[in-house]
């Protein structure tokens, strides 16, 4: 079902999710501080890493961030904390979600299979070309002007959503519904504004003025049909 790189430094906590993930048929992994963490990711094929925030030597915004430089593997932010801008600032870092302490195992084993869903379904789906932007579905590999893109699973996800609904308008409700899976999903709207402005920043020649990923005002975001 894949295999999942688990970072936290709560040894019991760990062995928790590590017991209930390897029932669901997983295959798990244990890094209990980041710089373990950080290396594992880096050396070794993970389909999905849970990466907690607070960690002993590299705490998870470094790991994050050094990752991103080089893979694209979903990360959900597992983070004790409730204030908002901790999670916009996973977001900005390159996290594709994040769950917050304490939460059911239940809970995460939904994040984690809509995550790896996201990456299945944009790897099958139609590979669409549109502005110089091409997508290889079975690489998840994006293509502007023949330059390769570098794109977090969830970054690919919106922009492949929004390409096979283009013409039409999404909110940021419907669009953490959709692409998110977040159903009936009540607050932390920024989420889906802080994503669209860092896929701007990758796929558009001037992302002040974009011409691919648009804004209905007073609506939500579309692509041209």
């Amino acid at each position: 079902m894949g295999r999942i790189l688990i970072v936290e430094d709560e040894r019991a906590i760990a062995d928790i999710v590590a017991f209930n993930l390897n029932r669901e048929g997983y295959e798990s992994e244990i890094a209990l501080d980041g710089t373990r963490g950080l290396s594992l990711a880096l050396e070794e094929e993970f389909d999905l890493i849970l990466l907690d925030v607070m960690l002993p030597g590299l705490d998870g915004w470094e790991v994050l961030k050094a990752l991103r430089e080089q893979k694209t593997t979903p990360v959900i932010m597992l983070t004790a904390r409730e204030e908002e801008l901790d999670k916009i600032h996973g977001l900005e870092l390159g996290a594709d979600d994040y769950i917050t302490k304490p939460f059911s195992m239940n809970e995460l084993k939904a994040r984690i299979k809509a995550n790896l869903r996201r990456v299945e379904y944009a790897k099958t789906a139609p590979s669409p070309t549109t502005e110089g932007l091409t997508v290889d579905r079975s690489l998840m590999r994006v293509c502007k002007d023949g330059r390769v893109l570098e794109l977090t699973a969830r970054e690919y996800a919106l922009l492949v959503f929004l390409y096979d609904h283009r013409g039409s308008v999404f909110s940021r409700e419907q669009l953490l519904e959709q692409v998110w899976e977040f159903d009936g999903f009540l607050g932390d709207l920024r989420v889906v504004d802080v994503m669209v402005r860092r896929l701007r920043e990758k796929v558009e020649d001037d992302p002040g003025n974009p011409v691919l990923i648009r804004t209905k005002r007073g609506a939500g975001y579309y692509m041209e049909g």
